[in-house]
C-alpha cells in the first residue's frame, strides 16, 4: 500500500506516514495504568481520535476496551432518560462486537439495563464483576453532546461510581474512562436536583489533570521523516527539515503534515528551506485545507 501524509480524519499507520508518538502515549497509559479518569481537550485536528485508536491497539490485551462516539446518533439520544440509557447500550454493544473482546457483546447485552441511570449503574457494576480483565471506556467527539442535562447526567453517574469504586472493589465500575473533545468537560456544570436551580456541581471534578504535551517535536518529526524517506530516498537533511517544520508550526500536528503533504503533492518533493516556506505561504493564503 502507497503511503501518504494525512490532513483529513485519524491516521492510521498502515496509510499514513505517522510521527511516533510512542512516548506520548507511555504517559497516557501510566495514567490509565492508575485508574485515571481524565479528558484530553486539545483543539481540532491535533490527534485525538488517533490516540485513542492507538491506545485500542496497544491496550487491547491488557484491558477490555470500550471506543465509543455519541457523533451522528441524533437528538432522539437526548430526549428522555430511558432513551439514552438505551442507545448507550446499543452504542457500546456494537463497539465490543468489533473490538478484541466481541464475545463480550453477549455479556453487555444480557446484563445491561437501561430504565434509568440508577439501573444502568448498577448492571454496568454486574458486567465489570463478571469480567476476568479491567475495562477502559474511551468516549470520543464529546462536544457534540455536552449542551445536554442527560449527557451531563451520564457523566455525573461516571462520576459517583468513580468515587464510590474503593468500597466496592476496583472492578465496579470502568477502571479508567478518558473523554476526546475540544472543550475541558471538567468546566461544565450539573444540576445536583432537579428541582435546585441554583446549586451547580461539575459532573467531571474527579478528573485528573492532562498534562501531556501533544505538539510534536522536531526528535518526533524526524521519525515521520525518516519512515518518509526510507520509502521515497530524496536526500533530504532530516534534522534541517524537522526544525524548519517546528519553527513555522510550533508543533501543531495537522499544520506539520500540512505543509509535508503540499511539498509532496504540489511542489515537487522540495524537502529545502524553500519548499516549506512555500508550503507556509500556501497555507497561509487559505488554498490548502482547513481547521474546521
Amino acid at each position: 500500500m502507497i503511503k501518504e501524509f494525512n490532513t483529513t480524519g485519524s491516521c492510521n499507520p498502515a496509510m499514513h506516514y505517522m510521527v511516533d508518538t510512542s512516548k506520548k502515549l507511555a504517559q497516557i497509559e501510566d495514567f490509565i495504568l492508575r485508574g485515571k479518569y481524565f479528558t484530553i481537550n486539545r483543539a481540532r485536528q491535533f490527534g485525538k481520535t488517533t490516540t485513542l485508536k492507538a491506545l485500542f491497539r496497544n491496550l487491547s490485551e491488557q484491558y477490555v476496551v470500550i471506543p465509543i462516539s455519541f457523533e451522528g446518533v441524533g437528538d432522539l439520544l437526548f430526549n428522555k432518560e430511558e432513551s439514552f440509557c438505551s442507545k448507550l447500550k446499543d452504542i457500546v454493544e456494537t463497539a465490543l462486537k468489533f473490538s478484541s473482546w466481541k464475545e463480550k457483546a453477549e455479556v453487555w447485552r444480557s446484563v445491561i439495563r437501561t430504565a434509568s441511570f440508577d439501573e444502568l449503574s448498577d448492571s454496568i457494576t454486574d458486567f465489570c464483576l463478571q469480567l476476568e480483565k479491567p475495562v477502559l471506556l474511551l468516549i470520543d467527539e464529546v462536544d457534540k453532546s455536552t449542551d445536554n442535562q442527560l449527557f451531563l447526567n451520564f457523566l455525573g453517574m461516571l462520576r459517583n461510581k468513580y468515587l464510590d469504586r474503593d468500597l466496592k472493589g476496583m472492578n465496579s465500575t470502568f477502571h479508567s474512562v478518558i473523554l476526546a473533545g475540544v472543550y475541558d468537560v471538567k468546566n461544565l456544570k450539573l444540576k445536583l436536583r432537579p428541582d435546585e436551580e441554583r446549586k451547580y456541581n461539575s459532573p467531571w471534578n474527579i478528573a485528573a489533570k492532562f498534562k501531556v504535551d501533544m505538539t510534536f517535536h522536531p526528535d518526533e518529526i524526524i521519525t515521520m521523516l525518516n519512515e518518509y524517506e526510507a520509502d521515497h530516498h530524496t536526500g533530504m537533511n532530516r534534522d534541517l527539515i524537522a526544525n524548519e517544520i517546528y519553527k513555522y508550526t510550533n508543533g501543531y500536528p495537522y499544520l506539520v503534515s500540512e505543509i509535508c503533504s503540499l511539498i509532496e503533492t504540489e511542489f515537487d518533493r522540495d524537502w529545502s528551506e524553500r519548499g516549506i516556506q512555500m508550503a507556509v505561504k500556501e497555507i497561509v493564503k487559505g488554498n490548502s485545507g482547513t481547521l474546521i
